[in-house]
């Protein structure tokens, strides 16, 4: 079996799974550059946890996390199977883990695997991040994962490469994009392409208005697991490239994937 990529998504609103955009059609044609995995993990920001939690559902129900919305969104479900035998093995894996019984799939995981893989048909389990571990917490999670993606595993990262909603003027997607997001966007993009992890887990000192992009860090972390996920000196490339609201970059980083 190849090992398979490991990739980072941005989940933007969870309008992103109704409207079209550029990040939307990105993720709709994503599983055609993908090995058919025997199941998914998703590191979503959206479920934190002191340590790490892994949901064994055999039916996880969706998640409406959200306010505000309209009905299509609410009424939007997404029935794939869970992956208990996988939540074991990342139990296994990971130094702490424990299993949650309980936890379905939040919007950080529903909304961008419901435009890549709509059959619902592959089985798919949560990761929580742990908050409170910082950036070098998110990166070692990703490098006990690793053996996973030699296991038939689609590791995804779901979170923002920036997310500053209290910038949020507008619910119309095409905006010019503020200039201090796009300025740390590109510095991330200049790290990750030299493969400086050690100033990107420093980013809130090193980046171009690293706090200002993130008052908070769950939604960066998922990249900091992607990155540890990959093996030592394999490229992490920038997968797409887009923004909306003028405040959300919604880079995706990975592995290689196909043409």
């Amino acid at each position: 079996m190849s090992r398979m990529p490991v990739l980072f998504v941005g989940h933007g609103s969870p309008m992103l799974a109704l409207d079209d955009g550029p990040a939307h059609r990105f993720l709709t044609g994503l599983a055609g550059h993908l090995p058919r995995p025997k199941a998914i993990l998703v590191v979503s920001a959206h479920w934190e946890a002191a340590t790490p939690r892994v949901s064994s559902v055999e039916k996880p129900r969706t998640i409406h996390d959200f306010g505000g919305f309209p009905r299509a969104l609410y009424e939007m479900q997404y029935p794939a199977p869970g992956a208990p035998d996988l939540a074991a093995r990342v139990a296994e894996l990971v130094p702490g883990a424990t299993i949650d019984p309980a936890r379905g799939l939040d919007h950080g995981a529903w909304v961008p695997l419901k435009l890549a893989y709509p059959a619902a048909d592959v089985p798919v389990t949560q990761l929580s991040v742990q908050t409170p571990d910082g950036p070098k917490g998110a990166l070692a999670l990703g490098q006990a994962l690793r053996p996973l993606r030699d296991e038939g595993v689609l590791i995804i990262g779901s979170g923002s490469l920036t997310h500053n909603l209290y910038e949020f003027r507008s619910p119309v997607q095409e905006q010019p994009v503020k200039p201090w997001v796009k300025a740390f966007a590109d510095w991330v993009h200049e790290k990750i392409a030299a493969g400086d992890i050690e100033s990107l887990l420093d980013y809130r000192a090193k980046a171009p208005y690293g706090p200002q992009n993130h008052p908070t860090e769950e939604h960066f972390l998922p990249l900091f697991t992607v990155l540890g996920a990959a093996e030592p000196g394999e490229a992490v490339l920038l997968q797409h490239q887009s923004y909306t609201y003028g405040i959300l970059a919604m880079d995706a980083y990975g592995t290689a994937l196909a043409a």
